[in-house]
């Protein structure tokens, strides 16, 4: 994932760009076509806030701190193809961000309308929910979120629910990740019923005569005490209220706007209401009469915005209860003996599980049936009466496009008082973003003030008009950069259709977990939007070298989600007894001051040895606990390779070229075997981790054996040794760049690489160096050992081992082996007369173990 550019690299960069780097080289080694670019998501409120603080432009700020950022890439031996540079705030760049939300337009995907959403006190902008937290609170800021009026533009991500929902089996991602989208897609089959205003109560010439709400457990129909509606329902106006009581309540339901405890997800709150006056009827029983409340953990854009109240299995519902004064019914019970009459709701525990509905009279003809059965019986009977359907819901919302904010896309619309909201013709793109408007952060949009940007011509009537003054979510940028990857320069499209059916999806995504709900479903959704408008490829047919028919438009095949960095760089002692105190690991974050300056570790130690201890102490989806005074480990172990191949330089007299010594094996001794067994067992495990696992500690701990080995090779003349020293330095080059080119620069020069057979291509004869070289290839039949140790037990107990025994040796061989051994007279023989034992029983576990029952 590209990064947003703060001026400063830290360590999660370090080791999110540390693991896509060795992937890129490695793929690379391949012979894999690789696409490694990188990029800057530079729109958005950092940018805009840091350059109100410090009085200069916001995109000063940013170019500046791109270039920062783009030094200290190149200290931890990046290989970005940097041809493919992009930056979400170029004029190059929005202005196909613009393009793709005309599409969304002329596609009826995106919308404008009013609408109750989150506003940032103090960021002075509107937020998405999904930049809320669970407790109420600004993603960024963490101010207090408030809840506004204001009109709004919206992508219909909704319309895709489904389809996002379904083709998550498809994705090769970490399945917490997939649960975090499936949950909060939040699919819902139920019913929507629609309660009739009961005339009695509801003024004459009232514009809502009804209200629909939506359940999940159509069963509990007959338990209703109460409605809910959201605060801005269009039920809560003058208009529907009585006489009496109308200033009132629009008054309260202002109040709970303010101040909603609801925002705080926790079913257990109480919950504020309060009564509108209203009633309606009952959709399966004109005889009952439901009161109709305004509640604040109502939200107006999920379902219908009103919800039916069901105490007595609903634990929400039942507190809204208890604060309301409102009384109960209780229609369904677990499945036990028959039920005559209603339970009694009081202060026990809510059932809220499937059971059976009562035999009472609430329940009517449905009572004793199963809640399942219940459920589509009722659906059925309130769809024959037109009060009722059966629905799928889903808890996402549509997406909240609009920012009140300067640094980000101008919304490309003009509005016209005769045409209304009218695209900006594709000609006119892009929509720059006007120079020298002052920023203070307060008042709105920065960009009302621009008036002579602000003021234009409807491009339809050539009336006067104005352009749209909101800015696009940086979610929007950063939805479709990996196509303008695919394509960076095209100034005719986004992206060449051919050029992407052949590129996507992305292989291998590398980014937090903290993106999964917001960036990955975005990027999800503006992917399949733009397949299924043939940006690219074309459903349903077999297009370019990877778009089949099974491709569903997702952007991303395989996620790979590195955990966080916790930070513990000190060697605190007790002063009294000199021992070191038991340790904790807290994350690293500017706001504890508590990061760890990668140039300085890199200074210190080297971006080689700074990239394998990234890379070997902990899995990439784990949490990392970094602790600088453990890196010694890596720069021995490089110093120990170059050794290595210093030795191999000064012994160059090979007995042979490597293709003649893995052709004939004639000389091969059980050293050589061993040697290139070794190598062999390496090369599976690194192209296994590098492949398929992420696994980096893995692989790094393959290789240090390997190293361990050779350094015990006594002949180090014989090409297998060879071999194996030039798979090493192949192996640890994606991990460690430096060093691999280094080494193989000096193979090369000393003319150790000729002797193998190697052409002699480096850095210094212009040829390249260790990354034009291919990946070693792997020889399955070369993993078997060919010798291995025994152990011989008698009786059931460890005696001796057969040490040097050749591989796969059968019982009876071994047994012979065993017998030969001096140590076997002691138990296999009479100690008396000398003769064998008798054998009742020979138990074998091949290459392991013999054990000898014996009398």
């Amino acid at each position: 994932m590209f990064p947003y550019p703060s001026g400063v690299l830290h360590m999660g960069h370090v080791r999110v760009y540390t693991i896509s780097d060795t992937l890129a080289r490695f793929h690379s080694m391949r012979g894999k076509h690789v696409i490694h670019p990188m990029g800057w998501d530079a729109f958005g409120l950092p940018a805009e806030n840091a350059a109100i603080e410090r009085g200069i432009a916001p995109d000063q700020w940013t170019r500046s701190n791109i270039a920062k950022m783009k030094d200290q890439l190149s200290l931890i031996l990046t290989d970005f193809d940097w041809t493919r540079e992009l930056a979400t705030c170029n004029p190059d760049y929005y202005k196909w961000t613009q393009h793709i939300f005309l599409q969304l337009f002329s596609h009826d995907m995106v919308y404008q309308k009013e609408a109750m959403v989150n506003w940032d006190p103090v960021d002075q902008t509107v937020l998405a929910n999904e930049q809320v937290d669970k407790d109420g609170l600004s993603w960024r800021s963490g101010a207090v979120v408030e809840q506004r009026k204001l009109k709004q533009w919206f992508a219909r991500i909704s319309a895709y629910a489904q389809d996002l929902l379904d083709d998550l089996d498809t994705l090769d991602w970490p399945e917490h990740v997939k649960s975090m989208q499936a949950n909060w897609i939040g699919r819902s089959e139920g019913a929507e019923f629609d309660f009739y205003l009961d005339p009695l109560t509801a003024p004459a010439g009232v514009d809502v005569q009804s209200v629909s709400v939506f359940t999940s457990r159509p069963d509990t129909l007959f338990g209703v005490s109460y409605l809910a509606v959201a605060p801005d329902h269009p039920l809560v106006s003058k208009l529907c209220l009585t006489k009496d009581n109308a200033d009132s309540v629009v008054e309260r339901a202002r109040d709970i706007v303010n101040n909603p405890s609801g925002s705080c997800d926790c079913s257990h709150s109480a919950k504020t209401g309060t009564f509108t006056g209203l009633y309606a009827i009952h959709p399966l029983d004109s005889s009952r009469k439901v009161p109709i409340y305004i509640a604040d953990y109502v939200l107006s854009g999920y379902g219908t915005g009103a919800v039916m109240g069901v105490p007595a299995h609903d634990v929400r519902d039942h507190k809204f209860c208890q604060e309301n004064a409102i009384t109960s019914i209780q229609p369904v019970v677990e499945p036990m003996p028959e039920y005559e009459a209603s339970p009694t709701v009081g202060n026990a525990s809510q059932f809220t599980g499937m059971g059976v509905l009562c035999k009472i009279t609430e329940n009517g003809k449905f009572g004793g049936m199963l809640s399942k059965d219940a459920g589509q019986a009722i659906i059925a009977a309130a769809t024959a009466e037109g009060r009722g359907r059966a629905v799928v819901n889903y808890r996402m919302r549509d997406w909240l496009l609009s920012r009140q904010r300067y640094w980000g896309a101008p919304v490309p619309i003009i509005h016209c008082p005769s045409c209304g909201a009218v695209p900006v013709p594709e000609a006119d793109l892009p929509v720059k973003l006007p120079t020298g408007v002052e920023l203070s952060g307060r008042g709105g949009s920065p960009l009302a003030r621009a008036t002579e940007w602000l003021n234009c011509k409807c491009p339809q009537c050539n009336s006067p008009a104005k352009r749209d003054t909101d800015t696009l979510d940086t979610f929007v940028d950063s939805s479709w950069y990996y196509l303008r990857y695919i394509d960076p320069h095209n100034n005719k499209l986004p992206f060449d259709p051919a050029k992407a059916s052949a590129a996507m999806p992305v292989d291998i995504y590398i980014g937090g977990v903290e993106h999964a709900i917001l960036h990955l479903l975005y990027a999800r959704f503006i992917c399949k939007f733009l397949w299924r408008t043939h940006a690219f490829g074309l459903p349903d047919t077999q297009q370019g070298s990877r778009l089949g028919r099974s491709y569903k438009g997702e952007p991303f095949k395989r996620l790979l989600t590195q955990g966080m960095i916790d930070s513990n760089s000190s060697q605190p002692h007790i002063i009294g007894t000199r021992q070191r105190p038991e340790m904790t690991y807290e994350k690293m974050s500017k706001s504890k001051y508590n990061g760890v300056d990668p140039s300085e570790t890199v200074r210190k130690f080297g971006a080689d040895a700074t990239r394998l201890h990234m890379l070997y102490l902990a899995p990439p989806q784990d949490v990392l606990e970094w602790d600088t005074q453990s890196i010694i480990g890596m720069q021995r172990w490089i110093n120990r390779v170059g050794r290595l191949v210093d030795s191999a330089s000064e012994s160059s007299r090979l007995s042979s070229t490597l293709d003649e010594a893995l052709t004939s094996r004639s000389d091969w001794n059980k050293e050589s075997k061993e040697t290139y067994r070794q190598t062999n067992v390496a090369i599976q495990k690194v192209t296994e981790a590098l492949e398929t696992t992420f696994s980096f500690n893995t692989a790094i701990a393959a290789l240090i054996e390997l190293t361990n080995h050779l350094f015990l090779v006594e002949n180090r003349t014989h090409s297998t040794f060879g071999y194996g020293l030039v798979c090493l330095v192949k192996m640890l080059s994606p991990m460690a760049p430096s060093i691999g080119e280094e080494l193989w620069e000096i193979a090369g020069k000393n003319g150790y690489l000729n002797t193998l057979g190697i052409e002699c291509r480096t850095l210094s004869n212009n040829m390249g160096g260790v990354f034009l070289q291919s990946w070693p290839s792997l020889d399955k039949s070369a993993l078997k050992k060919h010798s291995v140790t025994v152990v011989v037990q008698v009786n059931g107990k460890v005696r001796f081992k057969l040490e040097d025994v050749d591989a796969d040796q059968g019982q009876d061989e071994l047994l012979q082996i065993a017998k030969e051994q001096s140590q076997a007279q002691k138990w296999l023989f009479d100690k008396n007369s000398g003769a064998p034992k008798d054998i009742i029983k020979v138990i074998h576990v091949p290459n392991k173990l013999i054990n000898i029952i014996v009398k």
